[in-house]
């Protein structure tokens, strides 16, 4: 008796050979998107040099002006920070406490959560409203000096962990996050211990050393734009 042959299954060609082709392409489409977003932060980050220099600069010109030889002890506290840092010891566990507070201080708006930790340096500010506060009790010049003194210390920890936690970041095409993130963050500490410093010392003014700062700025433009457009 013979077998009859069981028909033969047409091959049907699985949907999901179209899914990793479509995969494939929306995933060109991202690491295109990203590596344009790139180049748009690259260049922001390159126009935001000029402000980073034109803030140092003011803000050492301002803080020259400071009448008052306690000053010293806040290139102490940074100095003092640096050495600990590169030699002793990497405070990040203080960082990272900050970090957290302020994680919690701005909970109730989302996309605070992640910028603010990097712009705030909570401990400086912090200090500032604390030296506002006891200043008011405490008229010996020891406390202005170990003030001073924590504050160039706090400031630095701050932009030291927080350049490092940028430039750790993975897939940054052509350091763009470090370089514009980082500025961003730089310019807005100058700003914030500008600010703080101006309620120590009346010899401190924030206005010039803001109007000092962008003119300055304005300045690196204009002969930036002179030199490519205009010769």
């Amino acid at each position: 008796m013979e077998k009859k042959e069981s028909p033969k299954k047409e091959s049907v060609k699985p949907a999901g050979d179209i899914e990793p082709k479509t995969g494939s392409f929306f995933r060109k489409i991202s690491v295109i998107s990203g590596r344009l977003f790139g180049i748009i932060k690259f260049i922001l980050g390159v126009c935001l040099l000029p402000f980073v220099y034109s803030s140092t600069k003011s803000f050492l010109q301002e803080f020259s002006l400071v009448a008052s030889a306690g000053k010293n002890y806040f290139w102490s506290g940074v100095i003092t920070f640096i050495v600990i840092y590169l030699f002793i010891w990497e405070p990040a566990v203080i960082y990272n406490k900050g970090h957290e507070l302020l994680e919690v201080v701005f909970s109730f708006f989302r996309p605070l959560v992640k910028v603010a930790p990097y712009l705030v340096p909570i401990y400086t500010i912090l200090l500032f409203i604390l030296y506002a506060l006891l200043s008011l009790v405490i008229k010996d010049a020891w406390f202005l000096r170990d003030a001073l003194f924590l504050f160039g210390f706090s400031i630095v920890l701050h932009l030291v962990f927080s350049a490092r936690t940028v430039r750790s970041k993975k897939d940054d095409f052509l350091k763009a996050n470090y370089l514009f993130g980082f500025s961003f963050i730089y310019i807005i500490n100058i700003f914030i211990l500008a600010c703080g410093l101006s309620t120590v010392f009346k010899d401190f003014s924030f206005v010039n050393f803001g109007k000092s700062a962008f003119e300055a700025a304005g300045s690196i433009f204009h002969v930036v734009f002179r030199q490519l457009f205009l010769r």
